[in-house]
């Protein structure tokens, strides 16, 4: 792992970064982390200062952009639908003209929290919504990969992170909440391991992360607090003691990045938790929450919710 002289940070000093995905959450936090370590860090999305996607929520790639570079990065905003290939070609056409290659691509668009119903029977799920999730989920990272792809295996060393929610452990013997969103989750998974079988000769990896119970925008404001007081969600939520804020994936995708020796892990589905014991990066509080561990030993034990041990 390449590490700066003072600090155990990554050094992306001269790397070419592109977080698709990072009008907010963990895409968002991806794309501060890696400028923090001096990434240079296209940032893409649907939602501007001029114009909103369906989501109809405030954070725009703008301002994504700004936080990269306040980190110490520098931020390209870079308004693209990865469901339509005209626009991603059109971005993989700028940076080549740019920067003439791409060291870093983050699959991480989603857009799904609204379209799947919990524990809904396909029959009985809303079709429309299950088919718009399959694409959101599914079909931006194909098209985004197909396009991006060329310009990361110009050199060796590209490194491909395919963002997603459960391990391949974990997903792999539980149904995760309806038949659409697990379609999604799992057949992202797959997409790591296929993307490493095909990186593998030109000394490209791929990684699929997931974060833990991430305390992302979306997810605070559905509980009534903010990063500051999420701790209040634990009467009503208590098993949310195990839960990270957006930075801590962020930090784990950074550490990927400025691991010289990152090839071991292709092909791998790990978790922020596990990259964490690995890499040694800590949560905003200093902790290293290890949601999935918790989750079985835990949460699916019945046991009272208690993190310790597991942060």
């Amino acid at each position: 792992m390449t590490l700066r002289p003072d600090t155990q940070d990554p050094d992306l000093q001269g790397r070419i970064a592109l977080v698709a995905g990072a009008t907010r959450g963990a895409g968002r936090a991806i794309a501060v982390q890696l400028g923090a370590a001096g990434a240079t860090v296209y940032v893409t999305g649907r939602t501007t200062r001029e114009r909103r996607s369906e989501y109809d929520r405030p954070e725009t790639i703008e301002e994504t952009a700004e936080l990269v570079t306040g980190a110490g990065g520098t931020g390209i905003a870079v308004p693209t639908d990865h469901l339509v290939p005209e626009q991603v070609r059109a971005l993989a056409e700028r940076v080549d003209t740019e920067q003439g290659r791409l060291d870093v691509l983050v699959n991480d668009v989603w857009g799904g929290e609204r379209l799947f119903e919990f524990d809904t029977t396909v029959w009985e799920h809303d079709l429309d919504a299950g088919l718009r999730l399959l694409r959101l989920g599914v079909d931006t990272h194909a098209i985004s990969s197909h396009f991006l792809l060329p310009l990361l295996v110009r050199e060796p060393g590209g490194l491909v992170v395919e963002m997603t929610d459960g391990t391949s452990a974990y997903n792999g013997s539980r149904y995760r909440n309806s038949y659409f969103y697990d379609l999604v989750k799992n057949t992202v998974l797959r997409m790591g391991f296929v993307l490493a079988h095909e990186l593998r000769p030109y000394g490209g990896t791929a990684v699929t992360v997931t974060p833990g119970w991430m305390r992302s925008e979306m997810m605070l404001e559905t509980l009534g607090v903010t990063e500051e007081t999420w701790r209040d969600a634990l009467t009503e939520v208590p098993h949310f003691c195990v839960s990270e804020s957006p930075s801590y994936v962020g930090r784990a995708v950074a550490a990927l990045a400025g691991d010289a020796e990152v090839a071991r892990w292709n092909g791998r589905s790990v978790s922020s938790g596990q990259l964490a014991q690995e890499y040694g990066f800590t949560d905003l509080d200093g902790s290293r929450p290890d949601c999935w561990r918790y989750l079985v030993e835990v949460e699916e034990a019945g046991r009272p919710a208690d993190a310790s041990g597991y942060r």
